[in-house]
């Protein structure tokens, strides 16, 4: 089902489009993965912060929280039950998925674009200095991709801390959606036995990786369609209709 796209979501949706085309385009531009390195450690932080913080709001506690230079990531935590483990598994590939259309719709529902920063930073902050104190790298790394988006959110221009808000979301969206086209290689009978979070779903489950893939794929792409229908949606809809009355105040 296509689209619609409401005119005074045009603008914004310009401005999806060229975050979209950049990042696209830096995937054919050779040695651009070194400009597009901190955005990776930025899914990074988000995708393990999911799994960290699912944990917390299932009961568990977080040892740590580890982003490697490679920018892969890991989070230990205690186990939980069955339903528990399945939502802490789950709440990286979906959590980047989903804080990706939540900073579209933040954006497109006049949230400013300097808070939506601010929050991401807080977030990588909170994370780092709570779970990834002890590793040198998750410190240095979580530190400095912070003070990015603050330094980012205070002396940016709208436009340009708009853009940059478009740009992480498309980073999130693209980053989920590709990662778990590697984890659905990975979860195939033939695949090396590689650890992913599927092979944690499978060991807690006794449910194939594969399958659980295939939900988070679907799950992911429910989330994308649901987020592109808000950001494409007009914003100014009335809450309510107008009464069939005049204003008692008015005077004739």
């Amino acid at each position: 089902m296509p689209i619609k796209i409401a005119h005074d979501a045009r603008p914004q949706v310009r401005t999806l489009l060229v975050a979209v085309a950049l990042s696209v385009l830096l995937w054919f531009i050779p040695f651009a993965e070194v400009l597009t390195y901190p955005f990776r450690l930025f899914v990074t932080f988000i995708h393990e912060g999911g799994h960290a913080l699912a944990a917390i709001l299932t009961g568990n506690s977080v040892h740590s929280l580890s982003v490697h230079l490679n920018g892969s990531g890991e989070v230990i935590s205690t186990q939980g039950g069955f339903l528990s483990n399945i939502i802490v598994s789950s709440a990286g590939y979906l959590g980047a998925m989903l804080f990706g259309a939540l900073l579209l719709v933040a954006v497109r529902r006049s949230v400013a674009a300097r808070f939506v920063l601010m929050g991401s930073a807080a977030f990588v902050l909170v994370m780092t200095l709570g779970y990834g104190w002890w590793n040198p790298f998750t410190l240095l790394s979580g530190i400095t991709l912070a003070g990015l988006l603050l330094v980012a959110a205070k002396f940016a221009g709208r436009r340009v801390a708009s853009f940059l808000v478009s740009f992480l979301a498309v980073q999130c969206v693209l980053n989920a959606i590709f990662d778990l086209k590697t984890v659905f290689f990975m979860s195939s009978p033939f695949a090396p036995n590689v650890h992913t979070d599927a092979m944690n779903m499978a060991a807690a489950t006794g449910i194939p990786a594969l399958f659980w893939t295939l939900v988070w794929v679907a799950l992911a792409f429910a989330i994308l369609s649901f987020a592109l229908r808000t950001y494409a949606a007009n914003k100014s809809t009335p809450m309510q209709e107008d009464l069939p009355f005049e204003d008692p105040t008015d005077t004739i």
